[in-house]
């Protein structure tokens, strides 16, 4: 007698999930799977439902009908938002967030795990252990060389990574990436690309996309949203040559 194969570990599981606005009808029927440490990519034309799914993922916005479980078996939509943050789940915005009259060093510690409110943090003292700790996000992100340097005085990439590794101060188990490439130099998001294919395995990540080149360098599997539904998901080859993504979206993209 063989034994029955395991099921597979998930961190996040969408079922029939359904949010209307006003009579519109943002997300319908979503079923999604992602399987732990994986990196998933999120396609869609403007309108298809994917900043509305991270909405719903994090509690900012509750489901009219539906799950939505986050680990073993952890039902997001019971909980409030700062509780879903409190499980590990870390949204990066497309516009950066960050302490911009502060230190790239003070971003980083402030956001640590654990830490307390602006002022306690700033005025206690650094232990080695959490120096250690900041530079190694600072390290991952491409920003130890700016330790010192005044977040407000930037490049928009590199505050972009900023905001990445304050969540990674965070010890995310999720990360939920809303169009990072977004406004860009094309050398910014190559690094941006290499940033977060470094933390696949590490943590889960789902990244939010429109630039077709990006995705393309980061992509194992790609889902692809329409009125707020899968319409297909795979490799991005798959992807690319599905005619129903090329008329809702690709090919629209293929004009420029």
């Amino acid at each position: 007698m063989t034994s029955a194969a395991p099921k597979p570990e998930f961190i996040l599981l969408l079922e029939e999930v359904n949010k209307s606005f006003e009579g519109f009808k943002a997300i319908s029927n979503l079923t999604f799977y992602m399987d732990v440490g994986e990196l998933r990519v999120i396609i869609g034309p403007n309108g298809a439902g994917k900043s509305t799914m991270l909405d719903l993922i994090t509690g900012r916005t509750k489901p009219d009908s539906g799950k939505i479980e986050f680990g073993r078996d952890t039902d997001l939509t019971k909980l409030s938002e700062p509780k879903i943050t409190q499980l590990g789940i870390g949204r990066k915005f497309q516009t950066p967030a960050v302490y911009i009259d502060h230190t790239v060093f003070e971003n980083i510690w402030l956001s640590l795990e654990g830490s307390r409110s602006v002022w306690t943090t700033l005025f206690s003292r650094v232990t080695p252990e959490r120096r250690d700790c900041i530079y190694e996000i600072l390290k991952t992100v491409s920003l130890a060389d700016k330790a010192d340097t005044k977040a407000g005085a930037l490049s928009h990439g590199q505050k972009q990574w900023l905001e990445i590794g304050m969540l990674l101060a965070q010890n995310p188990k999720l990360l939920l990436v809303d169009e990072p490439a977004a406004g860009m130099t094309d050398e910014e998001t190559r690094k941006t690309g290499e940033l977060l294919l470094s933390l696949e395995g590490k943590h889960s990540i789902v990244v939010i996309e429109h630039d077709m080149t990006f995705v393309r360098q980061i992509a194992r599997k790609v889902t692809v949203l329409h009125q707020g539904t899968v319409l297909c998901e795979g490799r991005v080859d798959e992807v690319q040559n599905d005619e129903r993504v090329r008329e809702v979206y690709l090919g629209r993209k293929k004009k420029n």
